[in-house]
């Protein structure tokens, strides 16, 4: 069951919020080209140090007069890939994003994560299954000027009341 706290973080916007970020459809335009990628990976739920390094690259292009834009994300370690394509799309209705990954090793997306941008930083919500139980799932973007962006992904399996870590990604603007 979702938390009030939780609840509140995905549907409220902030009364301050500017124009442009209220309406939101140009808010992924920063990240238009191409990025170093440096992520680090564990598994789902676990407070274990075993996190796994790849590096690579992301390429971000523009869909659709910029309400939708495609990520392809193209990481390896010690030999092993991480393929994966994200799908990002603007609801001007709710003046929210949806994100929606998709692993090429299985070309299955998950479940979407929708938000918003506020003051450079965006927070995203959503649904996911880890080992057969459902679990919330949280993604937060943060962009530090036009050269670098950071990403996080968290689950939580109590409602929201705390998350683990398990996907931190560090961007630097190749072209």
């Amino acid at each position: 069951m979702l938390t009030l706290a939780f609840a509140m973080l995905f549907l409220v916007q902030p009364v301050h919020a500017r124009a442009d970020e209220r309406d939101g459809a140009h808010n992924f335009d920063w990240e238009i080209g191409a990025w170093r990628t440096e992520v680090r990976i564990r598994a789902p739920l676990s407070n274990e140090d075993n996190w796994t390094e790849f590096a690579g690259t992301s390429t971000v292009v523009p869909l659709s007069e910029g309400r939708a834009n495609c990520v392809e994300l193209d990481v390896t370690h010690e030999g092993r890939s991480l393929r994966g394509v994200s799908l990002r799309l603007y609801n001007p209705a709710t003046h929210q994003w949806s994100l929606n990954f998709a692993n090429m090793r299985d070309g299955i997306f998950t479940s979407p994560s929708s938000g918003s941008f506020s003051n450079g930083r965006g927070m995203f919500l959503g649904r996911d299954t880890v080992d057969g139980r459902e679990v919330l799932v949280r993604f937060i973007i943060s962009h530090y000027g036009a050269h670098s962006a950071h990403f996080e992904q968290a689950y939580s399996s109590d409602g929201g009341q705390t998350w683990i870590v398990n996907w931190i990604a560090d961007d630097t603007r190749i072209s």
